[in-house]
């Protein structure tokens, strides 16, 4: 049997703990898939004298993450810090530059800054792997850059964020409001310690990133991702979807066409009865399009101890049985830079808004829908609040630039207070 592969662990909270258990706990079964024995030498973390509920005593410790980089008998990295900058970003630069390999879930490392760490570790021949970036315990990183890769990838889409999933869902099945829901989730501990991480749709956005970079062969380009969290969908919005049959979910979407790579994160509606409709909970799925394999549907654990260190010991096992693979499926300087383009598929679209009582308000409303070039395909009010009523318009299949001009035309009318709410209805 060769030489034990040894990990230096930067991060030691729920993921890092879960690694530290699988190499305890199956460290002959490890051995004998990979063909030596996959060992931790060294740890670092914040606070040395947490309670972390796992046995830490044989490993040496480095108060300053960096250490790990340096230390000889270190030769995978495994980063668990997260951030995009700061002790994460110092760590890996400083473990690619002593020949160390990197196996990391940090997807807004890589998303911010992937085609440079991607470069870095090429050139010096190391790997820097991240399926635990990406839903969880969902193998989609292998599925892309191994299963996959005699296909033209023509679209990638999915829900990528449990938190977001979990609170959509818990607002259904509980009839409870956001805010509540919300509140719940945070004190279950579902939240980023940012909360706008998750709600606001940018940890599905970064995942979406790094697939995209894959499927596509671009370099990661975060910045050009079209956002919109989930703070403004209300119990009616849940309510009025179930009536039509349909549901919500954070959906991310990026696919190539001829006006260049379109990335977009936002809530859209899907039918109950499809696979996006019937995720319920903080599960994810990933759908995978290509040319020659059709439609793969991936299904799991989108984070949590179990899952994600499994998907981080399934890069360290590649490492140590010597797979090599370029980070992003192809040589990172082949990667091209892919304009950002701007969906012009036609799609139904769901628009709530509140119309001030007056007379004439509903033909206010349809006649800037029309000048946009909107068609209704089906029209309800719903019962007066105050001075305001709530309408749902269904539209007939119309384009984001058509649904944002009527938008902009709303606020026109003199009618319509608030910002109304519009979500594109998917195949799902």
């Amino acid at each position: 049997m060769s030489e034990p592969i040894r990990l230096g662990i930067a991060g030691l909270g729920t993921v890092g703990i879960g690694v530290v258990k699988i190499v305890q706990k199956h460290a002959d079964l490890l051995a004998a898939r990979a063909g030596r024995k996959v060992v931790i030498t060294a740890i670092s973390a914040r606070n040395r004298a947490k309670n972390r509920d796992a046995d830490l005593s044989a490993y040496e410790w480095a108060d300053d993450p960096v250490d790990l980089a340096r230390r000889d008998d270190v030769d995978v990295v495994v980063e668990l810090i997260g951030g995009d900058s700061g002790p994460a970003k110092a760590l890996v630069e400083a473990a690619l530059a002593n020949g160390k390999h990197v196996v990391t879930a940090n997807k807004a490392l890589l998303a911010h800054h992937g085609q440079a760490l991607a470069e870095a570790a090429e050139e010096a021949g190391l790997s820097l792997r991240f399926e635990a970036a990406v839903a969880g315990g969902i193998p989609v990183i292998k599925a892309l850059t191994e299963g996959l890769s005699g296909n033209v990838m023509r679209r990638v889409s999915g829900v990528m964020n449990g938190t977001c999933n979990y609170i959509l869902t818990r607002m259904e099945s509980a009839g409870l409001p956001y805010e509540v829901v919300f509140d719940e989730a945070d004190k279950l501990g579902f939240l980023e310690a940012d909360p706008n991480l998750d709600v606001g749709g940018i940890d599905a956005a970064h995942k979406l990133t790094l697939l995209a970079a894959i499927a596509f062969g671009t370099r990661p380009n975060f910045d050009a991702v079209m956002i919109e969290g989930i703070e403004r969908i209300s119990i009616d919005d849940i309510r009025h979807a179930a009536d039509l049959g349909l549901r919500i979910k954070l959906l991310g979407v990026a696919q190539m066409t001829g006006r260049g790579l379109e990335q977009s994160m936002t809530p859209c509606l899907v039918p109950v009865d499809s696979p996006l409709g019937q995720l319920m909970g903080g599960t994810n799925m990933v759908v995978l399009e290509g040319d020659s394999v059709g439609q793969i549907v991936l299904r799991g654990a989108g984070a949590g101890e179990g899952p994600t260190a499994s998907a981080v010991m399934g890069d360290v096992m590649d490492i140590a049985r010597g797979l090599r693979l370029p980070v992003f499926g192809q040589p990172a300087k082949q990667l091209i830079d892919a304009p950002a383009g701007r969906t012009t598929a036609a799609k139904a679209w769901y628009l709530r808004m509140s119309l001030m009582d007056r007379p004439g308000a509903l033909a206010k409303v349809a006649g800037a829908l029309g000048e946009a070039g909107v068609s209704i395909d089906r029209m309800r009010q719903y019962g007066h609040e105050d001075t305001s009523a709530p309408v749902l318009i269904i539209t007939h299949k119309t384009t984001r630039d058509a649904i944002d001009h009527a938008i902009a035309l709303f606020g026109h009318t003199g009618v319509v207070t608030g910002e109304p709410v519009a979500l594109a209805i998917e195949a799902g």
